[in-house]
């Protein structure tokens, strides 16, 4: 059974840091598309990040320069390192794990973790 936890949110000041980390078994992580998307109360599930198996990565517009997203594929784990950090990041932290080969690929979520940017 595939499972994918997300972990490290918490409470930050406006300027912070934080690091999230996306730990999945029961699949191929090396075969799958890693993505972070986020949620705020009242708004639509956001797109912020996605890393390919190969290392490719694509950013949402209103994290570039400030997020990095990467992963460690012998440990099945996928991070995403956020600076510089926003109010308007606050929000509940979702990571997505698609596996290829498949049509349609199976994609699998977390929880959420919750990040709040507040001083």
């Amino acid at each position: 059974q595939v499972q994918v936890v997300e972990s490290g949110g918490g409470l930050v000041q406006p300027g912070g840091s934080l690091r999230l980390s996306c730990a999945a078994s029961g699949i191929m992580f090396s075969l799958c598309v890693v993505g972070w998307y986020r949620q705020a109360p009242g708004s639509q599930r956001e797109f912020v990040a996605t890393i390919t198996s190969g290392g490719i990565t694509n950013y949402g517009d209103s994290v570039k320069g400030r997020f990095t997203i990467s992963r460690d594929n012998v440990k099945s784990m996928a991070y995403l390192q956020m600076n510089s950090l926003k109010p308007e990041d606050t929000a509940v932290y979702y990571c997505n794990v698609r596996r290829l080969g498949f049509s349609p690929p199976p994609e699998y979520w977390g929880q959420g973790t919750q990040v709040t940017v507040s001083s």
